[in-house]
This record gives structure tokens, sequence and C-alpha cells, in this order.
């Protein structure tokens, strides 16, 4: 028994003495902290003293019900994790007992190593929820995720769909504009899976031709072809018990998808050239910056291999809709360009973020690390102002202020329009009829006359009906 099962805490509960003395006995030789009792009462008061991990308890006990006895618990030791056994074995004592919480049920009469077995399992759900919560807490006091920064609500849920699916081993498709963080996104999922200690292999599936995609992924045998002079392992064979990351997934050839379909149902490949097949125990996760659905409608993307990569799907949005995100992300970039060059980390002011605000960022996250660092490098003082932004930036950002000034000039009508086009309507809709429509408006008539004759409408009235 590993050395980290010393300090986990078991409490036993059965009304037979001779079976609490046995499970003790056995669960200490295996380096357990384990207190065994007879009475519910007891033991309730020991749980509130100090919470164990584990309680491993009878359904039928003398002065309390087992599953009565489990709903305490859980009241004064909510993350303690309840094993409820018992030589009543019934579907609806199970259905009850998982119900209200239980982590497993046992009938009698069972296996010790079932029973250790079970105990493994908790102790290890009980430590990966304990990771959990710590994640999730920190996301709410923190504006980062690993190396994704951001506060926005958009990137807060990008946040917690990681730490929701990062421990799932499912495979992911992220979705999103080029500079978003993309691969970040699937590095913070390998990150936190329980596949962390395992490679990260990526691979742009742009990058290379159909011959050079196979030949980088599956590998080949000495002699399978021209120039193979020796065996080479291929990146999903390195990957092996880690995460595969497809970026660009969209450029793949199809004939290539269709084998990369084929690894992902068999969970084996061979090389090229070779005979063997070669199991293989990976993650993916598939990127791209293209609409995916719209290539999958087009058939320019198997659908059923965009079905199996996309499990969870995340999508990221661009920069330009999360503007409240910028001022953390320059932070972070104008260090990380300041330790780069040598320099002190400057102080970043309004007047350089604000404009930022504004802008488009076509090339997203990506493009205003680069704009950070070029302020960084060519800054001559501590401090980034408006005029060490670039200044195309500034052009575009007043060329977008100047059409909008324009469309909300055009859009803010004068009081006296907007009278004069609603007298009319009225006027038009009673057939110019002078009483009917003074009677709408309320106003009198002679008033009503005054205002067509200020606008003009008064040449109608030769049509009017009164």
């Amino acid at each position: 028994m590993e050395d980290n099962k010393a300090a986990k805490r078991i409490i036993i509960i059965d009304d037979e003495l001779v079976t609490v003395r046995r499970l003790v006995q056995a669960l200490k030789k295996d380096n357990y902290d384990v207190e065994g009792f007879v009475s519910a009462k007891k033991a309730l008061s020991r749980i509130k003293e100090s919470p164990p991990e584990v309680v491993v308890t009878d359904v039928r006990l003398g002065e309390m019900d087992g599953i009565k006895l489990m709903e305490e618990i859980k009241s004064i030791a909510p993350e303690t994790a309840v094993i409820i056994i018992t030589g009543y074995a019934s579907i609806s004592h199970a259905v009850e007992a998982t119900k209200k919480g239980a982590f497993h049920y046992l009938a009698k009469p069972f296996r010790l190593g079932e029973l250790k077995n079970q105990i493994q399992k908790a102790i290890v759900h009980i430590e990966e929820k304990k990771k959990k919560d710590q994640i999730e807490y920190k996301l709410k006091h923190s504006s980062r995720f690993g190396e994704i920064i951001g506060v926005s609500p958009a990137m807060k849920r990008v946040f917690k769909t990681i730490v929701q699916i990062a421990q799932v081993d499912c495979n992911v498709f992220i979705q999103g504009e080029s500079g978003t963080g993309k691969e970040l996104v699937a590095r913070a999922l390998h990150a936190n899976s329980p596949r962390s200690s395992k490679p990260f292999i990526s691979f742009n599936c742009g990058a290379f031709t159909e011959e050079l995609v196979t030949n980088e992924l599956f590998g080949h045998e000495k002699g399978a072809f021209t120039g193979a002079v020796s065996t080479k392992i291929g990146l999903l064979e390195a990957a092996n018990g880690g995460t595969v990351f497809f970026d660009e997934i969209g450029e793949m050839p199809l004939s290539m998808q269709v084998k990369l379909l084929r690894v992902i149902q068999e969970r084996s490949f061979r090389r090229v050239g070779g005979i063997e097949p070669i199991h293989l125990d990976v993650r993916f996760i598939a990127a791209t910056n293209r609409d995916i659905k719209k290539m999958v409608e087009e058939g320019r993307f198997r659908q059923d291999l965009f079905y199996r990569l996309k499990v969870v799907m995340i999508e990221l949005p661009p920069l330009r809709k999360r503007p409240e995100d910028i001022p953390s992300l320059a932070v972070h970039f104008a260090a990380k360009a300041a330790k780069k060059f040598g320099k002190k980390t400057p102080n970043i002011l309004e007047e350089f973020i604000e404009p930022l605000k504004s802008y488009s960022f076509p090339g997203n996250v990506r493009e205003l690390e680069h704009i950070i660092e070029r302020a960084v490098a060519l800054t001559q003082d501590d401090t980034l102002k408006g005029s060490d932004l670039p200044p195309e930036i500034l052009a575009e950002v007043n060329k977008t202020k100047e059409v909008t000034n324009k469309k909300e000039k055009e859009e803010v009508r004068p009081l006296k329009s907007l009278e004069r086009e609603y007298i009319y309507d009225v006027y038009r809709k009673t057939g110019f009829n002078q009483t009917e429509t003074a009677r709408i408006l309320g106003i009198s008539r002679t008033t009503l006359w005054r205002r067509l004759r200020h606008f003009n409408l008064l040449h109608k009235q030769g049509e009017e009906s009164n």
C-alpha cells in the first residue's frame, strides 16, 4: 500500500463487534488510520470531532437505521464518503442509499478485496473533488487559469468548462479565430487531467502534405520507402498515455481524415510499412479557426470524424467581444516583454489601454501581445502612454470613432422632424380629416391647423374630408 494512505482515516460502524474488529484489523494492515464502533451515536460524536475520509456502515443498526445515519454524517461532514454494507440486499435499499449520497453499496457477504477497492476509489474521488474545488475557488478569485487570462464572463465560462471536463477523459473540439489561445486551452485541459504526467503533443494539420502527415503521425518501419534507413516513431506513438492536439484540423485532407477516424475508432494504428498494430491510449483535442459546421455541411470535413472529436465543444470568443480582458492581458504581456528585454516592467496608463478597447483586433490576443511587446521595446521610460501605440492602430480607432459619431448624429433626429412626421402620419391615416386628426392627437382643431400650416402640410386640405 502506498505511503500516502497512512493519513487517510476510516471509521467502521456495525452492531456486530466481530465484524467491526475484523474490518479494522484488515484495513490497518494497509496503513489506514481505522476506528471501529458498534454504537452509531458514539461514531457520530467522533465524526464531529474529526471527520474521516471514509465511513463504512451497516444499513441495519440496533439504535439507528444506516441510511438515516448516513444523512446525519453528510450533514456534519459533507466531504466524507459513505459506503453502505448490508446483509439485506435489495434494489430499493441500493437506490435509496445512492440517491441520498452513498458512495457505494455492498451486499453481505462481500469479499474484503471488494471493500478495499471501493475505499481506494472513494479516496481518489475525494482527492479529485478537493483539487477541483481548489481550482474553482482560485478561478473565482483570479484573472487567469494557467496561461489563459481573462476576467470577462465569456472567459470565466471557458475556465469553468475546462475544470468540468479536464478530469473526464473525453475528446474535445476547440473553435475560435486565430490568436484566441486555442492551444493554451488544450494545454490547460492536459495539465489538469490524469494524463498530465504524460506527453502533450501538438500537431499543425495545415503545415504538411498528406504523405508527410501520415509519416509524422504514424511513423515508419525501416525500409518502408526509399530513404527510410531506420525505424521512426510517429507522434501518435510518442504521445501514448498523454494528449494529442490537432491544431487547424480543418486543413486536414479528406483522405487523411478517414485514416484518423479509423485510429480513433480502433484505438490502434500501424507504422508506414508496418504489420503489427500498435495500441494507442491518448486523448484527442482538435481545434480550428474555420467554420467547421459549415465545412461538414459542404462535405469538406467528415461528419463522423467531427462527431468523434466533438464530445465537448469549447468556443473561444474573439478579443473584440471581451474588451474588459484587455487591461489584464496588457499587464501580463508588459511584464513578459520587460523580462525578455531586460527592462523594468512599465506602468500602463489608461490613455494606452482605452484606444485598444475600440480596436477590432483581427489577430486577437496574439496581436495584442505583439503590440505590447513593441511598445515595451521602443519606450524610453517606465510608462506606456497613448503615443506608444502603433500609428495604424490609432488611425483605425479614430476612423471607427468618426463613423460611429456620424451614425449617431444621423440617428438623432430633431424633435420638429419627428413631430412633423407623426402629425402627417396621423393626418394621412384619417383620410386628411382635420377634426378626427385633432381628436387623436389630443389638440384643438385650431392648434392642428396652425401646426399643419407651420409644417407646410395644408396643401392636403383640398383632399381632406371633414
